[in-house]
């Protein structure tokens, strides 16, 4: 079984474009009007649960909800097969939106909502209810941003508790959060750098940044490091070597990017989750980002045409390492 946290989930609201107007001077007014929009439960840990039971796995989406677009969530999941164990809160669930432009939509324009501030009784009951269920999970993923009132250390202590009880921890994060989580050694690690591109405060913009931080990340027990370098390909680092993990597709062919990085890491928990090999489990997870991207519905689950995919997914050694992973 697998457990998901969603700390600060979000009720994902996309607006497909002819094109975005924006007014320049005082009394200008422009209208834009979508010509497709789409509502779902959001958020990265959400995502992953959604694709994960899509893919016939058990698990369990924990997190903080509230309000109207709290129950929108729940429902969401549930309809889906997920099990649900949030805390409810005073706040009301946020909302991020999404605008994709014609012919642009490879490059989003999102606006991600604070989120309710937590208080520290609601924490405390969270707490409660992971350390009850962890102890059933083979898979612990801490996906996502932190709402107001959560420390920016609690990610490495969920990830502590997790492999306390001998579960292995994905996390899914940024900033302090991801520099906090990194103490406790994650088995995956696939930073968020869309608002910040550094890992551990240290910029990864180029390949060899990327490749310079991976590996002291990995010296630090990260068993897997996993970097968004283009739009199209990541790279992968481990204790055995490094590689580049590209698809060959235009960007320009790509209809929605939200969702496309979780369906990744969903893709990849998936494969190892049922035993196969480190080197197939990532080309699957990123002709599953790959399939994502490519269809107007956030999370595609088609397995033919993510197989399909996969056989144009190529794992590349980089500085002299082989494709063993």
């Amino acid at each position: 079984m697998i457990v998901t946290v969603t700390l600060n989930p979000a009720i994902d609201k996309i607006y497909w474009v002819d094109r975005l107007l924006i007014g320049e001077t005082i009394q200008e007014e422009f209208l834009t009007r979508a010509w497709r929009s789409s509502t779902s439960a959001g958020g990265k840990g959400v995502n992953i649960s959604i694709l994960l039971a899509r893919f016939g796995v058990e698990n369990i989406a924990m997190g903080f909800v509230g309000g109207y677009t709290g129950h929108v969530i729940v429902r969401g999941l549930r309809d889906e097969g997920v099990t649900t164990n949030f805390v409810w809160t005073t706040g009301e669930t946020r909302t991020n939106v999404t605008i994709l432009e014609r012919g642009r939509e490879f490059i989003p324009i999102m606006v991600d909502e604070e989120g309710p501030t937590v208080s520290p009784d609601e924490l405390a009951r969270f707490m409660r209810r992971y350390n009850r269920i962890i102890p059933r999970a083979k898979w612990v993923i801490l996906a996502g941003s932190l709402p107001p009132g959560v420390d920016p250390d609690i990610y490495r202590v969920l990830a502590m508790q997790a492999r306390a009880v001998g579960a292995r921890v994905v996390a899914m994060a940024g900033g302090p959060a991801l520099t906090g989580v990194l103490a406790a050694a994650p088995y995956l690690v696939k930073p968020d750098t869309r608002e910040h591109m550094t890992v551990d405060e240290m910029p990864v913009v180029s390949q060899e940044e990327i490749i310079a931080v991976g590996k002291r990340v990995v010296a630090q027990g990260v068993e897997l490091l996993i970097v968004s370098h283009e739009v199209v390909g990541d790279i992968v680092i481990t204790r055995d070597g490094v590689w580049e993990i590209k698809g060959r597709v235009r960007a320009t062919e790509f209809k929605n990017l939200v969702g496309a990085d979780d369906a990744l890491v969903a893709g990849v928990v998936y494969k190892l989750y049922t035993g196969v090999p480190l080197p197939d489990a990532l080309r699957f997870g990123m002709a599953a980002g790959i399939v994502n991207a490519e269809s107007t519905e956030k999370l595609c689950r088609n397995m033919t045409r993510i197989e399909r995919e996969m056989e144009r997914v190529a794992l590349t050694p980089i500085g002299g390492t082989d494709a063993r992973a």
